[in-house]
């Protein structure tokens, strides 16, 4: 067995079957069978324990250091306009859809015949002519050559799927496409795991692309995995398995049974980053020490640069021994970090409100890593953490989803409203710089300890971004709900953080209040009891049909809330699984623009008056109103009061925000939220979605559901849509090499 260099085992043949002879079901097990024991084989020489990665192209093993930690290139950043990534959503399969206007922007020159030259070929092969610019986005000038040398390319292209595809060969190829093209299998194996990172994988087992290859017709499923691993895109993996499906999988020889990933080269290599990263930061955290008797600091007063200077003392000290104050455009110099001792963290942690604020201020005391978990109410330990660390003397700051949720947390800071000085940001401003502390001359963000609430959002790409952003030995507390939905991008960060176990971890105990809180609290458990609701706090109705959910919905909108509650219907919101359906947004929000704001759409198919949403990316959502529209686009007043033109060009990720799915909802929370289920919606219904949706609303919610008893079923025994993906494992295992 050996390592041809290429991040790819070499091939051993298989016993030939009889001339002619279709493989059967077995040949098919027995061939991926054979496969997976290479690379177990491989995986044994290279590297040793669980999610070990196969040798890259340049023959080195996942273990650089000593320390058998992942070495790996750092990812792109994350744009932080925009804190969560995701390959846009797949198309209806029944023609490939035109280049998006923004991608179709492409200067004159050579890049206009690149433009051409592709056109002529997608042409030529039956594709429309419009896939031209996001062929040269993706392939650059030579994607006229590109597509001819391999048409099954094209299946990297937004909305295009294999159907697509291998009539696009056909029409180039002609007879020469065959079914068992090494292109094809390894366009295919790139988009199975392409469409699992839309479902939030960030890996898939064999078994389950095997599976892919065998409803797409590929004649040979392993041979297909094997042309995918030899390309260099798609890295294998060997992780063993541990509790129960390690006693399910059972073994052999008395070894661990296994399983076999493959995942996406960037995706691989973020989370080998970001465990690497995660790793560092504890590795790098040195706890400061208290004062030795007769010092001049005591340990109860940490800021001693203020009281130094309270009466001007130390600067006439200074003055007397001949240091004069450095002068205009002379660099001061540095001032050495704050490093409370232990007695003076003790004392904070006393002091706290509760509990649990206490524990949590201990914890952080004595690690660089932290996890916080809790639900609405527990966000004040976060604030009392980031208030104790400030009376320090240590410069901490804290991160939220959205700008609801900074400024929320900022009254929990500061007792008050959000202003210049109050040590809160939204992710995206403070990775921008748009807000926060700064940079250090080294790149990295100028603070000792930051808090990231609503982490479970963080993909695997925004995770490795804000690591890479903190300086060795920073303090880094990640908090949320571990009840919510997770990710709109790959993988399940703050999951496998809690699953893998290698820092501390706080768990509220304070619980969220009235009747919603104890509504989301059974939920959380598997339980939907009815809760007692004096002041019509939490409304459950059932409807026959998704029909009469929306009637009902959006009465609750537009008359029952606003006159039984006195919430007005603009601080009301509609949820509800998809976009499409009977009781999909889109129906949802053309019932609630004909009763609340009827008119022609005159701007894109939108009105003065019209609420709407603004989604860069997917995983984030901006709630706003149209005031009016030109030329120059559609002129828009945000949530948090600010003002914003949306070209033309970018209308397109814009639409009615009377409804929304729960995923777009995530990091806020409205005065009254109404959930509709339709029955349509029963198969996708998860314990996760049910505790996140009835958890948007802070003073009233309405249930409208047509989904029977699913609803109850889904609670019970569906917690989440499962996710796999390779961070757990490849966390444990270096910080078992590292320690």
């Amino acid at each position: 067995m050996s390592d041809t260099g290429n991040g790819a085992p070499e091939e051993t043949p298989a016993a030939p079957a009889a001339p002619g002879a279709p493989a059967t079901p077995a040949d098919k097990a027995a061939e991926l069978a054979r496969l997976a024991e290479r690379i177990r084989g491989i995986e044994r020489q290279g590297a040793d324990g669980p999610g070990a990665r196969i040798p890259g192209p340049g023959g080195s093993g996942s273990g650089g250091s000593g320390s058998g930690a992942v070495s790996a290139p750092a990812p792109a950043p994350a744009p932080a306009s925009a804190p969560a990534q995701r390959t846009a959503e797949p198309v209806a399969p029944a023609a490939v859809p035109p280049a998006s206007p923004a991608t179709a922007a492409v200067p004159d020159g050579p890049r206009g015949d690149a433009l051409q030259e592709a056109a002529t070929v997608l042409t030529a092969g039956g594709a429309p002519a419009e896939l031209a610019p996001a062929a040269v986005a993706e392939f650059g000038d030579e994607a006229a050559q590109r597509l001819r040398d391999d048409p099954w390319a094209v299946l990297g292209l937004p909305g295009v799927r294999p159907e697509h595809a291998d009539g696009f060969a056909r029409g180039l190829l002609g007879p020469g496409a065959e079914p068992g093209d090494r292109r094809r299998a390894q366009a295919l194996v790139l988009w199975l795991l392409e469409q699992a990172v839309l479902r939030g994988h960030s890996a898939l087992e064999l078994t389950e692309v095997a599976a892919g290859l065998e409803r797409l017709r590929m004649p040979d499923p392993a041979a297909a995995v094997q042309a995918a691993v030899e390309d260099g895109r798609v890295l294998p993996f060997q992780e063993e398995l541990t509790g129960a499906e390690a006693h399910t999988a059972g073994g052999e020889d008395d070894e661990p049974p296994t399983r076999t990933l493959l995942a996406l080269e960037r995706l691989a290599m973020a989370e080998d980053t970001l465990a690497e990263a995660l790793i560092q930061l504890m590795a790098t955290f040195v706890p400061g020490e208290d004062p030795e008797p007769g010092e001049d600091q005591a340990a109860d007063e940490p800021a001693s640069a203020e009281a130094g200077t309270e009466d001007g003392d130390a600067e006439d000290g200074d003055a007397e021994d001949g240091d004069a104050p450095a002068g205009a455009g002379e660099e001061a110099a540095p001032v050495a970090p704050a490093a409370p001792g232990p007695a003076a963290w003790e004392a904070a942690a006393e002091a706290a409100a509760s509990s649990s604020s206490t524990a949590l201020i201990r914890a952080v005391a004595d690690s660089a890593l932290v996890l916080h978990t809790g639900g609405e109410a527990a966000r004040a330990e976060p604030a009392a953490l980031v208030a104790a660390a400030r009376g320090l003397g240590l410069r901490a700051w804290a991160a939220t989803w959205t700008d609801q949720g900074r400024d929320s947390f900022a009254a929990l800071v500061e007792g008050g409203t959000a202003g210049a000085d109050t040590p809160v940001a939204t992710l995206a401003e403070l990775l921008s710089g748009a807000a926060g502390p700064g940079r250090a001359p080294d790149g990295t963000l100028a603070l000792d300890l930051l808090v990231v609430l609503d982490a479970p959002l963080l993909d695997v790409d925004l995770a490795a971004t804000v690591l890479e952003s903190l300086a060795d030995g920073t303090r880094l507390v990640l908090s949320g709900d571990p009840g919510q939905l997770w990710s709109a991008g790959p993988g399940r960060f703050f999951a496998d953080l809690l699953a893998a176990k290698v820092c501390p971890a706080v768990a509220s105990r304070t619980p969220d209040f009235g009747p919603i809180g104890e509504l989301v609290s059974g939920v959380g458990i598997g339980e939907l009891q009815p809760v007692e609701a004096p002041d019509k706090e939490v409304v459950i109705l059932t409807a026959k049909d998704a029909g009469e959910a929306v009637h009902r919905a959006i009465q609750l909108l537009t008359d029952s809330i606003p006159r039984a509650l006195g919430i007005p219907a603009e601080q009301v919101v509609l949820l509800t699984p998809g976009h499409g359906g009977v009781a999909g947004t889109r129906a949802l929000n053309a019932a609630a623009k004909a009763r609340l704001n009827p008119g022609p759409g005159r701007f894109g198919g939108f009105d003065p008056g019209d609420r709407v949403v603004d989604s860069p990316s997917p995983g984030v959502t901006h709630p706003a109103r149209v005031l009016d529209g030109d030329a120059t686009g559609l002129h828009l007043e945000y949530a948090d009061g600010s003002r914003r033109t949306v070209r033309p060009a970018e209308a397109a990720r814009l639409r009615h925000g009377w409804a929304l799915t729960v995923h777009q909802a995530l990091g806020r929370r409205w005065p009254g939220a109404v959930v509709v289920l339709p029955e349509d919606a029963a198969p996708g219904l998860t314990r996760q979605w049910v505790y996140t949706a009835f958890g948007r609303g802070e003073r009233h919610l309405s249930v409208v559901h047509a989904a029977g008893p699913a609803l109850v079923q889904a609670v019970a025994e569906r917690p989440a849509q499962p996710r796999t993906t390779r961070l757990r494992a490849v966390l444990a295992e270096n910080a078992a090499s590292a320690y």
